[in-house]
């Protein structure tokens, strides 16, 4: 693979990045929260893009997979300002933004300020407010206790031994950032691919986004039997065939 690899300092911390060169927009990936650049779905798109000599860019946001940083430091908006760095010193004019469950939500605060640039955006499971609308809701009792008392949660999970911080810091910070019910000042076409049996984010939360965005060319596929990671290899072409279309 002709990719090639390096760090972006950004604000004391340097921000891993993998990018290929190629023709057509720049397909940007913005991965999930607590997921990083080597995911499933992120190396089948680089895969995808050498073989058919198309710009890649990928990156691990702060306190993400390969870049510095404390992940119990990180921020909505400081995660957004990592992307915002990317796509602005990382990759050349137009761009299409492939955004995954939290990454979907930040691929949409980044085209809310880059209109001119961002071609289209493919949203995977996009959790946008998800601290708000989908993490606050569901937290325990303990949890809210935990918060109120030491500003700190650490959350079971079954993808990490130990589990892993929430923040009161998070949460906060996440509110400012909420984008529904809208309108979403998004004008570029979008595809949303969303698993009908997804645990995380429910179907009718991103239909929500979908519905609150000014674009007129959406289309929302619903994958019934999908889960929230839609990483099969149906999901994968899926997801090639919606970023082949807008790029």
């Amino acid at each position: 693979m002709t990719e090639t690899a390096g760090t972006l300092d950004l604000d004391g911390a340097k921000l891993a990045w993998r990018r290929i060169t190629g023709e057509g927009p720049t397909i940007v990936w913005l991965g999930g929260f607590k997921s990083d650049m080597t995911g499933t779905k992120a190396q089948m798109l680089a895969d995808w893009a050498d073989a058919n000599g198309r710009a890649f860019l990928r990156f691990d946001y702060f306190g993400h997979g390969e870049s510095g940083g404390a992940f119990q430091d990180g921020t909505i908006t400081r995660w957004r300002a990592d992307a915002l760095a990317m796509i602005d010193q990382m990759a050349d004019g137009p761009l299409v933004l492939v955004g995954s469950s939290m990454g979907g939500w930040l691929a949409c605060l980044a085209a809310m300020v880059r209109p001119k640039r961002v071609q289209g955006l493919v949203l995977i499971a996009p959790a946008a407010d998800f601290t708000e609308a989908l993490m606050k809701p569901g937290l325990p009792a303990e949890a809210h206790e935990a918060l109120a008392k030491d500003g700190l949660w650490i959350r079971p999970s079954l993808y990490e031994e130990g589990g892993y911080p929430i923040t009161r810091t998070l949460l906060e910070d996440g509110a400012r950032w909420s984008i529904l019910p809208g309108p979403v000042p998004i004008d570029a076409p979008v595809r949303i691919l969303q698993g009908g049996e997804d645990p995380d984010v429910p179907w009718t939360h991103a239909l929500e986004l979908a519905q609150a965005l000014n674009s007129q060319d959406v289309v929302f596929t619903l994958v019934k039997d999908g889960d929230h990671r839609l990483s099969r290899p149906e999901d994968l072409e899926r997801l090639i065939g919606a970023v082949a279309e807008l790029g």
